[in-house]
């Protein structure tokens, strides 16, 4: 057990962990960070429990319903939705950065919890597999998510709009993300490249996010 405990937590962590080091300005509190974490962690029974009533009751029929709606909107929207109403009016929420740091660790949280109970039901010999595609992917989805929420909270105008980004990009991203690999039997040669992409777009947002920040803090004096 020990060995599962560590195997779920750690690439979670890892994450966590490069992503907060990523904030070079006026970093955020590790106690603020970490309850998000746990945040994250509390949505995995409730998401689990929705989508098995979903699929008792065969509310989605077609791949395109389980993998946008079953999971990627009614994931997603948990996590936007605590975002948006418990952590986007905090006062240590006070850059741009921030929104991609808090975004990161709701994601992780819910990547590690749910990646726990994968290896435990499955066996430890999946834990590479699970760290290199679901739980990196929460991550950089957390990464967007975030992204537009820091936007939205410093811009002066369309709010609305990056507010709806937030949300939407992440949904669409997570949802293409389940649907290669529900659709296709080569899903292989189609998520390499998208995981690619994935990345390279988390990481143009977190160099325009730390711009951001500068620029804020700048003007802040």
């Amino acid at each position: 057990m020990l060995v599962i405990l560590t195997a779920g937590i750690a690439p979670g962590l890892a994450l966590l962990s490069y992503f907060y080091l990523k904030d070079q300005y006026d970093s955020e509190p590790v106690s603020a960070v970490f309850k998000t974490f746990l945040y994250g962690v509390s949505l995995v029974l409730p998401i689990m429990f929705l989508q098995y009533v979903m699929q008792t009751e065969n509310v989605f029929t077609s791949q395109f319903g389980e993998a946008f709606l079953k999971a990627s909107l009614l994931e997603e929207f948990m996590k936007w939705f605590f975002l948006l109403y418990i952590i986007y009016p905090f006062a240590v929420f006070d850059e741009p950065y921030d929104g991609i740091v808090y975004g990161v660790s709701v994601s992780l949280g819910f990547a590690t919890m749910e990646n726990i109970l994968y290896l435990i039901a499955n066996g430890v010999e999946h834990a590479l597999g699970r760290a290199i595609l679901p739980v990196s992917s929460h991550a950089l989805f957390g990464v967007i998510m975030g992204y537009y929420l820091g936007k939205a909270k410093f811009s002066n105008t369309h709010k609305k709009l990056f507010l709806f980004l937030s949300l939407g990009i992440s949904v669409f991203l997570h949802g293409l993300y389940d649907f290669i690999l529900l659709t296709d039997r080569f899903w292989i040669y189609l998520i390499l490249p998208f995981m690619t992409f994935l990345w390279w777009l988390a990481l143009k947002k977190v160099k325009s996010a730390r711009r951001l920040s500068e620029f804020h803090d700048s003007t802040s004096y």
